[in-house]
């Protein structure tokens, strides 16, 4: 590399060029086909406005009845019930309801979206080693790189707007959700494959019936960190017009309104501890089935 220091102007003057060129050919393919693959995420785009149209528009008590029952349902803790209650209840006091709903709606569609792509991606890697070591790096850049930088691309590509917002989410918080996957089916006893196998089980059967249903507590682990990572990349998102608590985050931040960004921040704490609890306990619940029902 001494060639590198011994010309010092010819060196910044190649990477000037590629970063140009980069660039360059970025800017020509978003205005070549930009509009192609925003017309490819109008249902994505559907799907994230009915989403925040249905919880906006449904009056709070059902809201909080909803809420509440899911709540019982995954934990069977009443513990959790009043909590959840009373944090929605603060939240809708303090005046930020609608707000929070609209981020509900962007984690629930981020979530769901985590779910369709993550899991078959993790049962691929979890079938083939070197799939998985192909992904793995993927992964690692997915999830060291700065959350800033996710926006660059996706806002060239679309614009500004909810879907752009969406995606850098999704793309922020994929990665728990295929790891835990091939780690869950992974860690599935080999013996219980075995007697699958002795059963005359087809890769399809032992996938469903075996291998799915043992790997479920450590998925429900990936979807609760899939949960957390899209909360936290909230506020980031709403640089790009994704609306919800991190707007009022990042008024307060550019206008030093200290109550305002304090409150809907700890309403921000309040939804991942919601989300947190709620299926942290449902995950053990899980756990708990599985060791009864399989000795």
């Amino acid at each position: 590399m001494d060639w590198l220091t011994r010309f010092p102007h010819m060196n910044d003057g190649m990477l000037r060029d590629l970063k140009k060129s980069i660039d360059d050919g970025f800017r020509s393919f978003t205005r070549a086909y930009g509009d192609t693959i925003e017309s490819f995420f109008e249902p994505l785009q559907f799907f994230l406005i009915y989403s925040e149209r249905l919880l906006t528009r449904t009056p709070w008590p059902i809201i909080l009845i909803v809420i509440a029952l899911i709540a019982w349902f995954a934990s069977r803790s009443w513990k959790i019930v009043i909590g959840c209650v009373i944090t929605l209840l603060l939240i809708g006091w303090f005046d930020m309801w609608d707000d929070t709903m609209k981020t509900i709606s962007m984690i629930f569609v981020c979530t769901v979206l985590s779910i369709v792509i993550g899991i078959p991606i993790g049962i691929a890697m979890s079938r083939s080693n070197r799939l998985q070591s192909i992904i793995n790096p993927v992964l690692d850049v997915m999830q060291t790189m700065p959350s800033f930088v996710y926006l660059i691309p996706v806002v060239m590509l679309l614009g500004i707007g909810k879907v752009p917002g969406l995606i850098a989410v999704v793309i922020y918080a994929l990665p728990p959700m295929i790891r835990l996957t091939n780690l869950g089916i992974r860690l599935v006893d080999r013996d219980v494959l075995e007697a699958a196998d002795a059963f005359g089980s087809s890769s399809w059967q032992k996938l469903k019936d075996v291998q799915m249903p043992l790997a479920l507590p450590t998925i429900m682990a990936g979807i609760n960190q899939t949960i957390m990572m899209a909360l936290a990349m909230v506020v980031i998102a709403s640089m790009i017009g994704v609306q919800g608590l991190g707007q009022p985050v990042l008024r307060a931040i550019s206008n030093q309104y200290f109550t305002l960004g304090v409150f809907n921040g700890l309403a921000i704490v309040g939804i991942a501890i919601i989300f947190d609890r709620i299926s942290q306990a449902y995950g053990k619940r899980l756990q708990r089935h599985l060791e009864i029902v399989h000795g």
